[in-house]
């Protein structure tokens, strides 16, 4: 009977050990497969196509030969009848997966894979940090992302790293929006304190005395822009939405933690950016947002930065400022070849500044590409206009996944030429795997249309138009704890489920429709 006990003993120790090696691997906590319609391993043959694309000189946390397990574990599953789509939303989750790198203080997410003289320690930069985490909310194991965000903020011996703020943030908003994912108040109420102290930091040294916050292009990561310069103190479209996105949140969090008068507080301060925006960005004569100079004059060019205060929800409804967004229909415009260009193309400056020093005066930049149709799809969700429809989303989601094509194979990178599709420092060891955009949280909310929310309804309002595919599915999505399936499948002999467009939550059936249209369920 003893001998018998002590085998227990043994055999529990052993797989105790397991269990911590699969922890420390960074390959992601261990669970069973729960997606309802898909199965994982149909799409592991394009992991093992990835990874043949490569000689992999840079290994970190989760090398390549983990990299289906790590994703098995921690992704949503998703199909559809486009096949580049479905590439590249598995290929923008492996490329992602290639920046979680493991510190003497946790994981961190990098931009680059390889070291930038410029970056904090452990090569981290903040610039795609918002990013980063509208990217990574999506991930089961939340251990990376939160690793990485209190190592931003706690670790220099408790407080922030030294270049926390080289870059402007929206980094209160992004994380908002994770705890509508995941509705972990804990996490997010922890961090409340260093948000609040990181929001007092802007208000110190780059807010001016009107009200309105300025920052130099290079500090947006937006270097050598029609609207100013490298030096130039100009109050821009980015920053000021920002900031508002960032009190917005704060004050939700406020709400959360039960704190009236710093709700109110942090609302004001909303309130008044969001005036300063629409009555000193705004162009009436171009009928647009555009940079305030350090002059007090508006620049008089229109960039894509005019479209992000729509990420936020800035805007006010009703007001007419929609109308700008007819601009990314306009060949003279932001539409080219292979996506939204970065300033408007009949602008004379356009193109000017050269190539290969990280210009912002036109080239197609996926950070930019990214921020533009996650307002849009705002647009498209919360507000009554008739200037874009789903028509001209899917038309860039459709650029979108083109462009990350180089030499015939998937290729994320720095930027592009708008005409020909050309990665322009495509053949640079730096901008390999460039992690600097998000593209599968706009899979997720935008073309599918998943839009979290506080309450426990389930919203999803997809982008596709209806007669553009005759099927699609998004599994294993893990939200408010829950596993959520989508589908859509016009005759009903896909997925076996009946025709229409269904929402399961835990594999039960929540709403149904015979069309692809938003639905809400109870």
């Amino acid at each position: 009977m003893l001998h018998h006990f002590k085998y227990k003993i043994i055999a529990f120790v052993i797989l105790i050990a397991a269990v911590n090696s699969g922890c420390k691997s960074g390959t992601g906590h261990s669970k069973k497969e729960t997606a309802v319609i898909l199965k994982a391993d149909n799409f592991k043959h394009y992991v093992d196509y990835f990874n043949t694309m490569e000689d992999e000189n840079l290994k970190f946390a989760i090398p390549n030969d983990s990299a289906w397990v790590w994703m098995k574990s921690n992704i949503p599953l998703f199909e559809c009848p486009q096949q580049n789509f479905e590439e590249i939303y598995y290929f923008r989750w492996w490329s992602a997966r290639k920046h979680i790198k493991k510190t003497p203080q946790g994981f961190a997410i990098t931009e680059f894979l390889v070291d930038r003289s410029y970056a904090d320690k452990y090569n981290m930069i903040s610039c795609a940090l918002g990013h980063h985490i509208n990217e990574f909310r999506w991930v089961h194991d939340p251990q990376y992302l939160e690793q990485d965000v209190r190592l931003w903020f706690r670790g220099n011996d408790g407080k922030p790293m030294k270049k926390l703020r080289t870059f402007s943030s929206w980094t209160a908003d992004a994380l908002y929006n994770r705890y509508l994912v995941n509705k972990d108040d804990k996490f997010l109420l922890d961090m409340y304190p260093d948000l609040v102290a990181e929001y007092a930091a802007w208000e110190g040294d780059r807010k001016r005395k009107d009200g309105l916050f300025w920052q130099f292009d290079v500090k947006d990561g937006m270097e050598e822009s029609l609207s100013g310069a490298r030096k130039f103190r100009n109050a821009r479209p980015t920053i000021n939405s920002y900031m508002y996105g960032n009190a917005k949140a704060l004050a939700k969090m406020a709400k959360l933690k039960g704190d009236a008068k710093q709700e109110s507080y942090f609302t004001a301060k909303a309130d008044t950016l969001q005036q300063l925006v629409e009555t000193k960005l705004w162009n009436p004569k171009s009928e647009f947002f555009e940079t305030f100079t350090e002059k007090d004059t508006l620049a008089q060019v229109r960039e894509a930065i005019g479209f992000i205060p729509w990420y936020f929800n800035l805007p006010q409804k009703d007001k007419g400022f929609e109308k700008a967004w007819e601009q990314i229909k306009d060949e003279k415009g932001f539409s080219a070849p292979f996506g939204l260009t970065t300033a408007e193309r009949r602008s004379p400056r356009f193109r000017t500044h050269g190539t290969g020093t990280c210009e912002w005066d036109g080239a197609i930049w996926p950070f930019a590409s990214s921020q533009t149709l996650t307002a849009l799809a705002n647009v498209l969700n919360n507000y009554n206009q008739n200037s874009v429809g789903k028509t001209d989303y899917f038309k860039q989601m459709d650029l979108y996944v083109q462009s990350q094509y180089y030499r015939g194979k998937p290729y994320l990178g720095e930027y592009l030429d708008e005409t020909t599709g050309y990665w322009l420092m495509g053949d640079r060891e730096r901008s390999r795997y460039y992690n600097h955009s998000t593209f599968n949280d706009l899979m997720i909310t935008g073309l599918v249309g998943l839009r979290p929310r506080a309450d426990e309804k389930i919203e999803v309002n997809p982008l596709i138009p209806q007669e553009k595919w005759d099927w699609f599915c998004l599994d294993n999505v893990l939200y408010h704890g829950n596993i959520i399936t989508i589908l859509w499948d016009k005759t009903g002999e896909k997925y076996k489920k009946g025709k229409g467009f269904r929402i399961f939550k835990n594999g039960k059936e929540i709403a149904v429709s015979e069309k692809l249209e938003k639905l809400v369920s109870e």
